[in-house]
Parts: C-alpha cells; structure tokens; sequence
C-alpha cells in the first residue's frame, strides 16, 4: 500500500471513529439529560399554576399538585397530578404509570361524570386539561423512542436533534433541544414538522437549586400556529419524602391520598 493510501485509510477510520464517538455522546447527553429533568431524588411532589392564554389573550388557569416515584430498581415511575382549581375541574386526577421500553398506562379521571378514562397511548401527544402542554409532558418521552444526533457543542449548550424511530402517533418530524452542559436540564425544544417548520416551542424560564437538585421552577409552551402561550410555575417542591407506592393506585384516582397532597410544614 502506497503512503497516500495509507493516509487516506487512517482518514477514513478516524471519520468513522468519530462518527460514532458522536453518537455514542448524543446518546449519552440525552440520558443524562432524560434523568436531570425527571428523576431527581426518588421521589417528589410539587404544587403547580398553569395559565393558557389564546392569541386574543384571554386566560384560564389550572392549580394543581404533581406527585412522582421512583419503581426500585428499574427507569420506571409512577405519577399522580391531582387538580385543585378552578371549580370545574377540582377533583379531575390524571395516573401514570411509567414504563421504559413499552407504552406507558394512563388513566383520568372526570369528577363531573364520575368517569375513570384510559388514555391510549395514541392519545399521549394530545393537549393536557385544554393546555398546550401535553399528556407526554407530564412524564416526559422515553429516549429510546428517538434518533439522537449531536448537532453543537458550545460554552453553555448540547444542542441535538431528535427523529422519531417511528413517526406513527407523533405529530412532529423532529425536534432540536438545546441542553444546559452544567445541570444537563433541557432548557429549550423546538419541534418541526413534516414541511420543515416551527410550529411548538417549549422553554425553560427558571432554575432553582432544591435539596441539591437543579430544578425547573418556570416554563413556558408556546404553539406557533396559534399564537397560544401556558406557562407553569412549580411551588412548594420536595425531593425524597417517602411517599408509598400506594399512592399511585388506581384507588387514588377516585380517592386522592390527602396527607401527601399537603404543602410541606412551614410552606403554608
């Protein structure tokens, strides 16, 4: 082999090398990322105040309490939302059961009707209690349901694409999320549809530091189409208070578990 083919042999494999040295990196941020935002401590409560403003910028606005644990020894978790303003939807209780690897279970239950709701997993992507949040948001999306590729690399951010393996349920064609290289929390995400364009922003607007934890205490999703803005303000959160798995049973959805819905002692 000539000395030029040997270059452009030790070229060639050092592409190679470096193009999955970038994925393994894309795949390794996006975990690490995936656990900054939904799994700290073992488990978690927090009280939130959600405004919908429309494009004439009339408002609602929801209050309700998020309760998570952690499965022992697996990426599994449980979660139970509980509303509590305003009247019309005081007692609507929204259960996850989080499953890494398949579809996650989900349940909702309507005080009004008294009507326990399965929720498909075809219904993931579709508005959560009239917001422009969606019911995925609440528990966040498995990583392994996406493509990663590592598109920049700055002084602050990670900033990566995403494709979905399978488009099938999905509304969008690819999403780019920018990630804080400090914390790992993803603080912006921009999803694109099959045309190539903009059309749902979600944003990170405040870190605080809680028990340790860099966590998001506002956000905002923005619908490009619409012109829709809902913002969130998370209060009252604690990491690691013991909840039982008992709290996240089916019977919670009829019958919320009052003593850990309660604001914790000197946060009243």
């Amino acid at each position: 082999m000539t000395d030029l083919g040997r270059i452009l042999l030790a070229t060639g494999l050092l592409a190679m090398l470096g193009h999955v040295h970038a994925e393994t990196d894309a795949d390794d941020i996006v975990s690490k990322a995936n656990l900054a935002a939904y799994y700290a401590g073992a488990d978690g409560r927090s009280e939130v105040r959600m405004t919908i403003q429309d494009a004439q910028g009339r408002q609602q606005r929801r209050q309700f309490t998020v309760l998570r644990r952690d499965v022992e020894e697996s990426r599994d978790q449980d979660f139970l939302v509980v509303f509590s303003q305003p009247s019309d939807v005081r007692g609507t209780v929204f259960l996850v059961k989080k499953h890494v690897g398949t579809d996650d279970d989900r349940w909702l239950y309507l005080p009004g009707l008294d009507l326990v709701k399965r929720i498909s997993a075809g219904d993931k992507r579709t508005s959560f209690v009239g917001a422009h949040y969606f019911y995925e948001d609440v528990s966040g999306r498995s990583p392994d349901e996406d493509e990663h590729t590592l598109l920049e690399t700055s002084d602050e951010w990670y900033v990566l694409e995403h494709t979905p393996k399978n488009s099938s349920g999905v509304e969008f064609a690819s999403y780019v999320t920018w990630i804080d290289r400090k914390t790992f929390l993803p603080m912006k995400i921009e999803y694109r549809n099959a045309a190539g364009r903009l059309y749902r922003r979600v944003e990170v607007l405040e870190v605080t530091d809680i028990d340790g934890h860099p966590t998001v205490t506002k956000s905002r999703v923005s619908d490009l189409d619409s012109d829709g803005v809902t913002n969130m303000e998370f209060r009252y959160i604690a990491y690691d208070i013991g909840m039982p798995e008992t709290v996240f049973s089916e019977r919670s959805l009829r019958r919320p578990p009052r003593d850990w819905l309660k604001r914790p002692a000197g946060d009243q």
